[in-house]
């Protein structure tokens, strides 16, 4: 009997995927058909609470962790760990089977404070002590690079995230290596460029603009850049692991096929899709972008000018750059639900408390 899809594509290239916020039924079905690994973003604990059959089970755990602490923020940082740390127990047999090669799973902390690498710094030491297998998911962003270049002398295995230029992947990567080379340390990197988030920004754009540009143009834009940063980490030799993140479509998983590359892929919508059409394998990674492709993306979108040309990007501009804006405001608004929900289950709870229910 056939192999189905994404077990194929695990035995027959190097190519992995990694589950993305899954609930317990898809993190179980994703291992089952060759996870090697997850990923979580700070949306993770809003998209529990709000799941039709993951919600009470989420939120009897959040009502837990409110009775712990005062902090409202707090509580949401402690709430997600609890969260992703029943995702790693998952994964540990992979990570251990591996001898800590696999089965990671990367968790992104408080995307409100963001700017601060201090904050970043202490979530991420925090996040660390969840699981062996915990990978600390950091922006690629000026702070994120600062706090980045202070975990690697800690050791802390990270997902470099966020990264939607070729700048920001050789700022990241050239941070990395001066920071092992001074501190002798060198913790797994992976590199992630978000590819779909990306391709949504420019049709954003596309829109309201009015620009007129072919759509199997503009289908190419976000795998041209992650096609060149793959390219180029080969090339120099670069560290880390590229990841493939953000899937808006099956092309950003049947693109990447072929590389040594982890897709991050949700369960319904793509993963379940995959395995319903059950395309063959083929190797497509290295398929050339057309250079009339990239001129025209070049010459009719700035944004894409700015994420394909190597100084495209200042890193004062990283974090100004319109796909991130776009990716992050995506989180912050999923925090701050988490956060008002905090406050309305602790009046609910000192309601009941104050009437001895």
């Amino acid at each position: 009997m056939n192999q189905p899809y994404l077990s194929r594509v695990a035995s027959q290239t190097p190519t992995e995927f990694w589950i993305n916020n899954p609930t317990r039924e898809h993190e179980d079905m994703a291992i089952a058909n060759g996870a090697s690994g997850c990923t979580n973003n700070p949306s993770y604990t809003q998209k529990m609470v709000d799941h039709p059959t993951e919600g009470p089970y989420a939120l009897r755990i959040l009502d837990g962790v409110i009775r712990e602490s005062d902090n409202d923020n707090e509580v949401a940082a402690i709430f997600q760990r609890r969260l992703v740390g029943l995702i790693a127990e998952k994964f540990m047999p992979i990570y251990t089977q591996h001898s800590g090669d696999k089965g990671y799973v990367s968790i992104q902390g408080d995307p409100i404070h963001e700017d601060d690498p201090d904050v970043v710094i202490h979530e991420a030491l925090e996040n660390r002590k969840v699981s062996p297998n915990i990978c600390c998911k950091i922006p690629s962003t000026k702070s994120g690079l600062a706090a980045m270049e202070y975990l690697v002398g800690q050791d802390v295995p990270m997902n470099a995230t966020e990264i939607f230029g070729i700048s920001q992947g050789i700022a990241l990567c050239e941070t990395y290596m001066k920071a092992s080379k001074r501190t002798g340390k060198y913790p797994k990197l992976y590199v992630s460029h978000i590819a779909g988030i990306y391709d949504d920004h420019l049709r954003n754009v596309v829109q309201r603009d009015h620009i007129d540009i072919s759509s199997d143009v503009l289908w190419q834009a976000g795998l041209a850049v992650a096609r060149r940063l793959y390219a180029l980490m080969q090339e120099r030799g670069y560290p880390g692991i590229f990841v493939a993140g953000g899937a808006r479509g099956l092309h950003h998983f049947t693109e990447m096929v072929g590389g040594k590359v982890c897709c991050t892929i949700n369960w319904e919508g793509t993963a379940d899709e995959l395995l319903k059409q059950d395309p063959p394998v083929v190797y497509r990674m290295f398929n050339p972008v057309p250079q009339k492709v990239i001129d025209e993306l070049t010459e009719k979108l700035t944004d894409f000018r700015r994420g394909y040309l190597e100084d495209g990007l200042s890193t004062e501009e990283f974090e100004e750059f319109g796909p991130v804006r776009l990716f992050r405001s995506s989180f912050t608004k999923s925090w701050n639900r988490v956060l008002e929900l905090i406050k309305e289950r602790r009046a609910a709870q000192a309601l009941a408390k104050s009437r001895g229910v």
